[in-house]
């Protein structure tokens, strides 16, 4: 289910799974930034005129979703920028003005993120597993709301976490754990202050990822929910424009095989079943 913050709607639709790359060949990428931008976008438009294909099937003010794809393909050679917040906000501002029968377009992106394999400028590669994010909503007034994230982080610590003391009882198996090693899936997203101050040229989504990074390795945590409450508030300490951070942490965690005290181990996957730890902090 979709939701807006400009409210509830009876009816929205739109299209989603909408692949485009853009090759920037001509080597004029500004530094910092690859030739190869690529987005996976969920485009969704909502408005009283597309009420009738719901009541009686009359189609006349309906905008094919598939016309919308080749908008968004098309559109996308018309895009001078380089982070997601501002592909959004152009996409949904260019439909807006293409069509008068649309009230409001709330466009999702997720980036495919392309490398450099030489820094030649010639070849690149994938790279991850982490993705920025971003989702831009828009009405006949401008920007109504605009939401960024990563998604998709994968960390690893060789030690310096611990948890123990939590309840026990007749269904508790897990032993105290004073220095384990860890592996921690993480999602975050953020909304701004003022929606204005998300469109940032991919600074905030840098600096975002360098604070996720760094607390990791330097946070002895005695649990996972202390990790991403010390990123939580690191976050909003450190970027100001920030109102509001949302954490989803995955305890993925290696299943143990055989140790050697605290020098070596050997482990495999974990089991499906794992933890899921969330926080919401507010400035």
């Amino acid at each position: 289910m979709e939701h807006f913050a400009s409210g509830w709607k009876r009816n929205y639709y739109g299209k989603g799974d909408v692949i485009v790359y853009r090759l920037t060949r001509d080597g004029k990428a500004p530094p910092g930034q690859s030739p190869v931008f690529g987005a996976n976008v969920l485009f969704l438009i909502y408005g009283d005129a597309f009420w009738p294909t719901y009541t009686t099937g009359d189609n006349s003010d309906l905008i094919a979703t598939d016309s919308m794809k080749n908008f968004i393909q098309r559109e996308t050679l018309n895009f001078t920028g380089f982070d997601l917040e501002a592909y959004c906000r152009f996409l949904g501002a260019k439909f807006l003005d293409t069509y008068s029968q649309v009230e409001g377009v709330q466009v999702s992106a997720l980036e495919i993120p392309y490398a450099d394999v030489e820094n030649a400028g010639v070849a690149f590669r994938p790279v991850g597993p982490e993705r920025a994010t971003a989702r831009v909503e828009l009405g006949r007034a401008g920007v109504i709301e605009a939401v960024s994230g990563i998604r998709g982080f994968k960390l690893l610590r060789l030690g310096g976490s611990a948890f123990h003391g939590f309840v026990r009882d007749q269904y508790t198996t897990l032993p105290d754990l004073v220095n384990r090693p860890l592996q921690m899936w993480l999602d975050l997203e953020w909304l701004y202050l003022d929606p204005e101050a998300a469109f940032s040229e991919g600074r905030i989504v840098a600096q975002t990822r360098h604070i996720v990074r760094d607390v990791f390795q330097a946070f002895e945590s005695g649990s996972i929910q202390q990790v991403i409450h010390q990123m939580g508030t690191r976050l909003l300490a450190d970027i100001p424009v920030l109102a509001e951070v949302h954490l989803e942490a995955h305890n993925r965690t290696w299943d143990t095989i055989a140790e050697r005290g605290e020098e070596l181990g050997i482990y495999t996957e974990s089991r499906p079943p794992y933890g899921c730890l969330g926080l919401r902090l507010k400035r």
